[in-house]
């Protein structure tokens, strides 16, 4: 796919931005050689040193929209965490919320009315009646492969090609012409044995995958976060809708990624219909929390009388849901401060002003220089394509892309105070940001196309 952009000069702006960076994080640098003594890759979790072309940082503190490494360097956060910082650093209401709870206390095996709060805040939002919470996603999806095969009696699960549910065994897979493989080391073709792969946007490839009546539950995001953001064609979630329906499969929407667009998410703003939703990331405004909400025909395969637990060594007729840490009550209490305090409607129409700011400002910046690169706008987050057509699936978004460019982006934008995604996400805007803020990053994305355009 033609792009309009030289590779050469890519990298050698690269070459040049890496040792500016090294030679600006020398105190991260150090800390990561000793972490490799005692952590892999020098990392608590592997994630933190493969999601950057260049060393990974030491945070040293946060506050609002930025943070700080230990070497002094302050950044302009517009990667968040993944999104889980979507509240920003150190929101007032959070830390009041979580101060209070530690001090009375976080982890009971039992419900405080925080809990309460936070289920029909969440009923009221997605138009799901009843609610369980874990501390991932990852969990949450979990807990709706069960309870759907519970509900169904089937085993199969579909997703799309481009997807990210979290790290379960099995769906880490990818399509192979007609059937799955592992997608990482470690996974095994038993693991993926009841996994469809289908492609984004083709309701076709979805009928087929659902004609023999065997599907317990289809998995789909408002759009595709994994690629940049693929949006739905017209029509695709409602014919999930009806497939699924007429199937008798289950229809789980992961709004993981896309709970910080939209009030009530994307499930509300666009009027999707679902029987679980999945919620996580910045759900506890950085605290872990996750969430899943249901019909009330899910809800009574766990609404019921249940025997006094033992180990007994048989079989057990109720579902395999829960965990020891799920719903604790510091996660309640930072939800509650988050939704209430946080995520409110005025705080959505905010970000979504300032990510339209983001996008108009982008677009002029690439129309300067002769460009007719594609320039998205969603909820809380804006980006841009290589070429002037919006992506349709997974395959087409990484044949658009430029991954040399992103990383070179990514590294130049950290050399300059703002720390962004970088090759597989759009910046995003997080509750505490100003317009201040964009008028900064715009600053730096304007020289970064200078030096790589001009």
């Amino acid at each position: 796919m033609r792009h309009d952009v030289h590779l050469d000069r890519v990298s050698a702006l690269k070459r040049e931005e890496d040792e500016r960076f090294a030679a600006t994080h020398p105190r991260s640098l150090e800390l990561r050689e000793r972490a490799r003594g005692s952590m892999p890759l020098g990392v608590p979790m592997s994630w933190m040193a493969f999601l950057y072309d260049h060393p990974p940082l030491f945070v040293e503190t946060a506050d609002g929209t930025h943070f700080t490494d230990v070497d002094g360097n302050r950044y302009l956060d517009m990667m968040l965490a993944i999104s889980a910082a979507s509240t920003g650093h150190t929101s007032p209401a959070i830390v009041d919320a979580v101060t209070d709870r530690v001090a009375r206390g976080i982890q009971f095996s039992l419900p405080t009315d925080d809990a309460i709060a936070v289920a029909e805040e969440l009923a009221r939002r997605w138009s799901l009646p009843k609610w369980q919470f874990q501390l991932t996603s990852t969990q949450a999806v979990t807990e709706a492969i069960l309870l759907a095969r519970a509900g169904t009696g089937r085993e199969k699960v579909v997703v799309f090609e481009g997807k990210y549910h979290g790290n379960l065994a099995e769906l880490l897979a990818v399509a192979d012409g007609e059937g799955t493989a592992p997608e990482y080391i470690g996974i095994t073709e038993h693991d993926i044995r009841r996994t469809i792969i289908v492609d984004w946007n083709d309701l076709d490839a979805v009928a087929r995958a659902l004609a023999r009546d065997d599907v317990a539950l289809l998995i789909v995001e408002p759009l595709l976060t994994n690629s940049g953001v693929v949006f739905p064609a017209d029509g695709f979630h409602a014919g999930l809708r009806r497939l699924t329906r007429e199937h008798g499969t289950l229809l789980a929407i992961d709004e993981t990624q896309t709970l910080p667009m939209a009030f009530g998410g994307l499930v509300r703003e666009w009027g999707l219909g679902a029987d679980f939703v999945i919620l996580g990331k910045s759900l506890g405004g950085g605290i872990p929390a996750a969430a899943l909400g249901m019909s009330e025909e899910i809800s009574s395969l766990i609404e019921r009388e249940y025997a006094p637990y033992e180990v007994t060594g048989e079989t057990v007729d109720e579902p395999a849901i829960g965990g020891t840490l799920f719903g604790n009550a510091l996660a309640m209490a930072a939800t509650r401060a988050a939704l209430l305090e946080v995520w409110t409607e005025p705080t959505y129409e905010r970000t979504r002003q300032l990510a339209g700011s983001l996008a108009t400002g982008m677009e002029s910046a690439i129309r300067s220089h002769q460009r007719d690169w594609n320039v998205y706008h969603v909820g809380n987050r804006a980006g841009y394509r290589f070429v002037p057509t919006p992506p349709r699936n997974n395959q087409e978004a990484g044949a658009y892309d430029v991954p040399a460019v992103r990383h070179l982006q990514r590294v130049y934008m950290a050399n300059r105070g703002i720390w962004e995604f970088g090759w597989w996400g759009p910046p995003a805007i997080s509750a505490q940001a100003s317009a201040a803020d964009i008028d900064t990053y715009l600053r730096v994305f304007r020289e970064f196309l200078d030096a790589l355009l001009s």
